[in-house]
């Protein structure tokens, strides 16, 4: 107990503080998405919560200075884990990503995938300050991340496999890489991206993509190509935020959500039944909450005492940042349907705990600006 007195004054609260208002509104959200449901979402969600909070306070004790020592075992641990889903997974919306474990239910390798890839990437680019100027330089790091993120794609998870590139991106940048080549790099291979899947809808080339997957892509323009598929997300979704107003209409009245209208009400599309509910204005309060954190990630790797918990706090706060926008565009209808959370917010146990392990990964960084001196 002399650690946790020790730190109170050097905590973040204004962090913990947004975060802790961001898990209430999930909480009231996730009562009303589920509440024509047998099963007791919320009951789990509140228990994760609790779990997720002890493994937050362990990560606190730890100097994260010491995960240097093992990067390259959790390297090796994440190539593991996300090979270990094609032997031991279970099939869930398409994609073999869960592994089902007794008396604890479902788990998600490549939620914590996204954690190991932001410590051990962060360790490798500290030792590669100076020398990320050119596009050769940069060949190792994509091949440091690549190797990880084809497993992804082989699930397939396509959403998860973004969110890898989001964070690579991000600690490439605070590593000291020049920005007009990742911009260059990434545009380019936007364009190049779009310009192959015209080449597919045109002349048939082939594509490492599902059909529902691409479905989900191309909807963003035209919502009619696929009706019964992510085209109906979309357009319920969309009805839903729309329908919310100023003020929504009120918890448990979304009609919606509890007309069951909305797919995944609880996961993947559970903004829009906030938006609905608690309209514009409990959108907007959600969304401020979302800027605080972001904001105050982005203080703590400025504040960090190191390059090494710099870069791991630009990777979370590029996981986190990329998960919202991603979310709520998808929501809204103006990104692709990829299935990925809403941070804090979707109900999951996986998504949940790696959420609050970079939380905690955050706060340990901050209180450790300074030594602590016992």
């Amino acid at each position: 107990m002399g650690f946790y007195k020790k730190i109170l004054n050097k905590l973040d609260y204004t962090l913990i503080g947004a975060v802790l208002l961001i898990l209430v509104m999930s909480l009231f959200i996730l009562n009303s998405a589920t509440a024509h449901l047998s099963t007791s979402y919320l009951k789990k969600q509140i228990m994760w919560i609790i779990i997720s909070i002890f493994v937050l306070l362990a990560f606190l004790r730890l100097d994260y200075s010491v995960i240097t020592k093992y990067t390259r075992y959790l390297y090796i641990l994440n190539i593991v884990l996300l090979t270990s889903v094609f032997f031991l997974g279970t099939e869930v919306k398409g994609a073999q990503s869960w592994i089902v474990i007794p008396g604890i239910g479902s788990i998600q390798p490549s939620e914590f995938s996204k954690l190991l890839l932001i410590v051990t990437f962060a360790h490798y680019l500290v030792h590669k300050q100076g020398e990320l100027t050119t596009f050769r330089d940069l060949i190792p790091s994509f091949i440091f991340v690549a190797i990880p993120l084809l497993l992804i794609l082989k699930q397939p998870d396509l959403g998860t496999a973004l969110v890898f590139i989001a964070i690579m991106v991000g600690m490439l940048f605070v590593a000291g890489a020049n920005p007009m080549l990742l911009l260059g790099i990434f545009g380019g291979g936007s364009l190049a991206a779009i310009g192959y899947v015209l080449g597919h809808l045109k002349f048939g080339w082939w594509i490492p993509l599902k059909t529902y997957q691409l479905n989900r892509i191309l909807v963003v323009f035209d919502s009619s190509i696929d009706p019964r598929g992510a085209g109906w997300n979309v357009w319920q979704s969309k009805i839903a935020i729309g329908s919310g107003g100023l003020f929504g209409k009120g918890l448990g009245g979304g009609t919606q959500s509890m007309g069951q209208f909305l797919p995944e009400q609880w996961t993947d599309f559970v903004f829009a039944v906030l938006a609905e509910e608690m309209g514009f204005i409990g959108a907007g309060l959600l969304l401020i909450f979302f800027f605080i954190l972001i904001y105050r990630g982005l203080k703590i790797a400025a504040v960090s005492r190191d390059l090494y918990g710099s870069l791991i706090a630009t990777g979370i706060v590029s996981m986190y940042l990329f998960h919202i926008i991603e979310n709520v565009g998808m929501a809204m209808g103006i990104m692709p349907v990829t299935g990925i959370p809403l941070p804090f917010v979707s109900y999951g146990g996986s998504s949940l705990l790696t959420n609050m392990i970079g939380l905690g990964l955050l706060l340990n960084i901050y209180i450790r600006r300074q030594k602590i001196i016992f």
